[in-house]
């Protein structure tokens, strides 16, 4: 897509001010862009695992193996994995107290090119659309400049529209961040793969259907044994079928409307229920963590 390839040659003339790759994603596999990696370059890259306390705790080997294959480290939000061949650190800070020094190290240790005379650091900060990649900067300007936010965030893809000039969060070391459009593959691998990212908001809700990322959710819990929605919306057992789990939702969220239909014998008012509405409280549940803690990969 057009918009997509401009977006990522915008990045690309961004890259030869950038020391550092700064990943943003909520999938650790499935929530990254390939193409990135290939057109990016090998400056060093961290990547930093989004909402981490809503993942599964079982499956954080996923998680930790992320990394296999890229440079730099993958940082969940309540510590740091290490990546093949990269050193490891355990301590259960918050991402934005490791990320200066982090960064500040894997400059160091990395060749800076033409840039090796400049005593500053340039992150670029990249990833697919809606994996807070403003809100990261926003956090970490407020930690180490206790100023307020200097880049929009909002709770859909597509806020950051093109590559923003330098935004400073950091004093000493000197340090800037450049927030960059959210760039998907042109083309996703699989289904599978374009489902993932919709249950994470990297794609809008309407562009694939709530009701088909319903059913889909409800297969992804069903295979992982999360069965917290049964108690949540009063069902019996757990259901292979959407239908009868949207119509559970619809009345346990009151997402129901009453019309008028006309009948031989006059008006009559009857309840119907809204299965779009209850479908979007399906999915704004899951994203809220309401339904168990789940990692898609």
């Amino acid at each position: 897509p057009r918009a997509v390839s401009a977006g990522m040659r915008q990045m690309q003339s961004a890259l030869r001010r950038a020391d550092c790759l700064l990943e943003r994603c909520h999938i650790p596999l499935s929530g990254r862009n390939p193409a990135l990696k290939e057109a990016l370059g090998i400056r060093p890259h961290v990547l930093v695992l989004n909402k981490m306390d809503l993942a599964d705790p079982r499956r954080q080997p996923v998680s930790t193996g992320a990394g296999l294959g890229w440079a730099g480290l993958g940082l969940p939000w309540h510590g740091v994995s290490p990546a093949s061949g990269c050193c490891s650190m355990t301590a259960p800070v918050p991402v934005p107290l490791q990320i200066v020094p982090l960064v500040a190290r894997l400059v160091a240790e990395s060749p800076r090119y033409h840039r090796a005379e400049s005593s500053e650091y340039n992150i670029l900060v990249i990833g697919v659309p809606n994996m807070g990649k403003s809100s990261l900067i926003n956090s970490l300007r407020r930690l180490h400049l206790k100023k307020g936010k200097a880049t929009i965030v909002g709770g859909e893809p597509g806020i950051t529209k093109s590559v923003l000039t330098r935004i400073q969060v950091s004093e000493k070391p000197l340090m800037y961040l450049v927030d960059t459009p959210g760039v998907l593959p042109p083309k996703l691998g699989d289904v599978e793969t374009g489902m993932k990212l919709a249950l994470c908001g990297a794609i809008h809700d309407h562009m694939v259907g709530e009701d088909i990322m319903a059913d889909y959710l409800l297969y992804t819990l069903n295979k992982q044994q999360q069965f917290r929605y049964v108690q949540r919306y009063g069902l019996s057992e757990p259901c292979d079928e959407i239908e009868p789990v949207l119509k559970s939702v619809a009345l346990a969220q009151g997402r129901t409307q009453k019309v008028t239909v006309l009948t031989g014998t006059g008006n009559v008012n009857v309840t119907m229920l809204n299965c779009t509405a209850a479908a979007y409280e399906f999915l704004r549940d899951f994203r809220a963590g309401h339904l168990g803690r789940v990692t898609l990969d």
